[in-house]
Parts: C-alpha cells; sequence; structure tokens
C-alpha cells in the first residue's frame, strides 16, 4: 500500500498498545479504550482489532505525551501496567515505506514490525547477534526493528524481551498487515 504525504494530516496518530487481549490476559474492552482516549481530549478515536491499536486525532501539542496519560488511566481503571508507544500518522507511513524486507521481496505475511518506546543507542544496537535465531533477521532503523520471520515469528528468538533488554527500551510488534490497516486508517482520518 501505498499512500501519498499529502494525504496524512497532522494531528493524526497511533497508539500501539502492549499486551492487551493477548492470550486472555489484560482484557480491555475496545469502547472503553476509546473512551479512555477521548477523556484525554482526543477525536475521531478508532480501533482496529481486540489488540490494543488505537488511531486517534489530537490538536496542534500533537500525540506523543498521550502515551503516559494513556498508560497511567489504563491503570488507574483496570489495574494493568501497559505500555503504549505512540507514532504520527506521517511516522507511520515513513516506517511502512522504509522496510527494507518488503524492497527485498520477503513474503509479506513473514514481516513484522516492533515499534521501540525510545531510540537505541548505537553501541547497544552493533551488540546485537545477527545469528540469534538462524533463518530469521533483523533491522534496527530508528525507533523500528523490522524483522522477517520465515519461519513464523513464534518460533524466533527475535522476541521483544530479547529487544527490550539489549536496547534498554519497551518495544511492542505489529504484523505487517496490521502495520498496513493502521496506514489505511489513519489516511481515512485524514
Amino acid at each position: 500500500m501505498t499512500t501519498k504525504n499529502s494525504s496524512i494530516a497532522t494531528g493524526v496518530n497511533v497508539a500501539l498498545l502492549r499486551g492487551i487481549n493477548v492470550g486472555g490476559k489484560n482484557r480491555l474492552p475496545m469502547q472503553e479504550l476509546v473512551a479512555l482516549f477521548v477523556d484525554a481530549g482526543c477525536e475521531d478515536v478508532r480501533t482496529y482489532i481486540q489488540s490494543g491499536n488505537v488511531v486517534f486525532r489530537t490538536g496542534p501539542a500533537g500525540g506523543e505525551d498521550i502515551s503516559s496519560v494513556i498508560s497511567a488511566s489504563i491503570l488507574d481503571h483496570f489495574g494493568y501496567r501497559v505500555p503504549v508507544v505512540v507514532r504520527t500518522a506521517r511516522e507511520l507511513q515513513k516506517i511502512a515505506q522504509g522496510n527494507p524486507f518488503v524492497a527485498a521481496g520477503a513474503e509479506k505475511d513473514k514481516l513484522h514490525v516492533m515499534f521501540l518506546a525510545e531510540l537505541p543507542d548505537s553501541a547497544s544496537v552493533e551488540a546485537l547477534d545477527p545469528e540469534r535465531s538462524p533463518g530469521d533477521e533483523f533491522a534496527v532503523m530508528g525507533r523500528e526493528i523490522y524483522l522477517h520471520c520465515p519461519n513464523g515469528v513464534a518460533r524466533s528468538k527475535l522476541t521483544n524481551s530479547y529487544f527490550d533488554s539489549r536496547l534498554s527500551t519497551t518495544s511492542t510488534s505489529r504484523n505487517w498487515r496490521t502495520v498496513q490497516k493502521l496506514l489505511e486508517l489513519a489516511a481515512a482520518a485524514s
């Protein structure tokens, strides 16, 4: 999917929550999640599937600081400590366009993106083991890690815990289909 920059408006953001409705743990009804975003001052809030993907609009101040507000609200209302990673719609568009494995012709159903809460330092990135999960590949680019897992992500040793511990950050992963759908929803919100 290719979306032109002009179709992505400022003020549209995507929040990616880690560990929501996975394996029956941390259940959070999407309607209640939408209400938390609305209470935080967001508009045009939409969710995608039951795993914590939210497209929303903010005012001129932007949406990055909304992550701590939403995390605190989830803790207050539900008792879950849930990391929230936010990207602007334009950042998401650049992420989608910059996937080196798509450019190399990899099967799209074998691709994932890890979204990092913070930019990792270059020494930590260089210390990552490219042979940790034979057959799998990764590319760290800014605050994202692109994954190509031909044998399936469930069998991969390229996990959130591995990258979080090595890069001193928090990550949340989405498959390529979800990344594309979120980009489509963000473009529609524009």
